[in-house]
């Protein structure tokens, strides 16, 4: 007999720690996806034939279709059985992966690649659901425990489709996520409980509550706008500093940036502290805690000589406390938008994730920028400021 579980009220006894450890395994098997073509995106263009120019297009056509699902696909949450949902965007992006590991030309590829971004908001569509699910007075907890699991799976992915590619090709990096994303799926049909929304509204009108629900809601204003800026300074990090890390000062191979990457995998593990104190009602001091961190972590990589051991030690901490700022923080709105009622999570969360999504690409553009026109210094200082000015306005709230 299937166990649906309707929007009010909330279960305590309604989610476990199995499932919770599902969904956070869940989440990061396929964020994962998002990320696996970045460090493949020479080995790829070789392949298909494509320019210089042409290549990044191997990223970002998994980002605009990320992008896409945030706001066309994740509001149906607040619609549509959220399992039901969940399976059916995951066989998308499970078929997306199979049809990528076969490409042999340009545009199969890329809308294979479109479509493995439109899958990957499953992610987006499960937090709510174990907002959902998760008793209030763990809310917190049980997001940040989710969201450990899709961090890790962001940090991993990179390294992880570098050393398949290494020992055979891209293709089998593709076709191993699609067996491990039809396993998942499988997986999910028996193992979730069923989750019916109660809203009664047509698709078109669920997208228009959103502009009204970003007008007149203002936790979402702020939260979004907290994380906006921090995720513009994370990903300006994580965009520039490989730059900086291959440059003259520290000639380091790209096996070695990979294990640096590794380093941020410590910052993961603040999302379930950052769950727990938001239980407890401390969320004002902890963002401004987070902020704090991600610009002290911007500052310490500019004390050292450029270069030297001390250099790369000091951008080892930064990338820890950078991610532990912007994950901690990500965690904090995720539960104080969750605790506005079950009926908009979704839409809430896909205005949430679009807002800071849109910002992190900004992010990244603005990082290359600056690293052009000032170097890492110039980088660096952008990257610092943002969360200071955001905590001058959270000094406002």
């Amino acid at each position: 007999m299937t166990t649906i579980a309707s929007d009010l009220p909330d279960d305590p006894s309604s989610i476990s720690s199995w499932i919770t450890f599902l969904l956070a395994l869940s989440c990061g098997l396929i964020v994962a996806n998002i990320y696996y073509a970045q460090p493949l995106v020479g080995p790829i263009a070789a392949e298909l034939g494509l320019s210089p120019k042409a290549a990044g297009l191997v990223v970002t056509m998994t980002q605009i279709g990320y992008g896409a699902g945030l706001f066309f696909i994740v509001p149906l949450g607040d619609l549509v059985e959220n399992r039901r949902l969940v399976l059916s965007v995951m066989s998308l992006g499970a078929l997306a992966l199979a049809t990528a590991s076969f490409a042999t030309h340009t545009l199969p590829f890329f809308l294979a690649m479109l479509c493995v971004g439109l899958g990957s908001v499953t992610v987006q569509i499960l937090m709510p659901y174990a907002g959902h699910l998760a008793p209030e007075q763990i809310r917190g907890q049980v997001i940040g425990n989710v969201m450990t699991g899709l961090m890790i799976g962001i940090l991993l992915a990179r390294p992880v489709s570098s050393f398949i590619a290494s020992v055979s090709s891209w293709h089998t990096v593709y076709a191993l996520s699609a067996a491990v994303m039809v396993l998942l799926t499988l997986l999910l049909r028996y193992a979730l409980p069923a989750r019916k929304p109660q809203v009664r509204l047509g698709y078109g009108a669920l997208l228009a509550s959103m502009l009204h629900l970003a007008r007149t809601t203002p936790v979402l204003q702020r939260r979004a706008l907290y994380q906006a800026s921090l995720f513009a300074a994370f990903n300006l990090f994580w965009t520039t500093v490989p730059l900086v890390l291959a440059g003259p000062d520290f000639r380091m191979s790209q096996s070695g940036i990979a294990l640096f990457a590794l380093a941020g995998v410590g910052g993961a593990i603040i999302s379930p502290v950052a769950g727990r104190i938001a239980d407890r009602g401390w969320t004002r001091p902890a963002t401004a805690i987070a902020m704090l961190m991600t610009t002290l972590g911007f500052g310490l990589t500019l004390l050292s000589a450029p270069g030297s051991t001390l250099a790369l030690a000091a951008f080892v901490i930064a990338a820890i406390a950078i991610d532990a700022g912007v994950q901690g923080n990500v965690t904090l709105g995720y539960r104080a938008l969750f605790m506005l009622g079950a009926e908009h999570r979704s839409r809430l969360n896909g205005l949430y994730m679009t807002t800071f999504f849109l910002a992190g690409a900004l992010g990244s553009a603005i990082g290359v920028w600056a690293y052009t026109r000032g170097g890492w210094p110039l980088a660096a200082s952008i990257g610092g400021v943002l969360p200071l000015l955001t905590l001058i306005y959270l000094a406002t709230e």
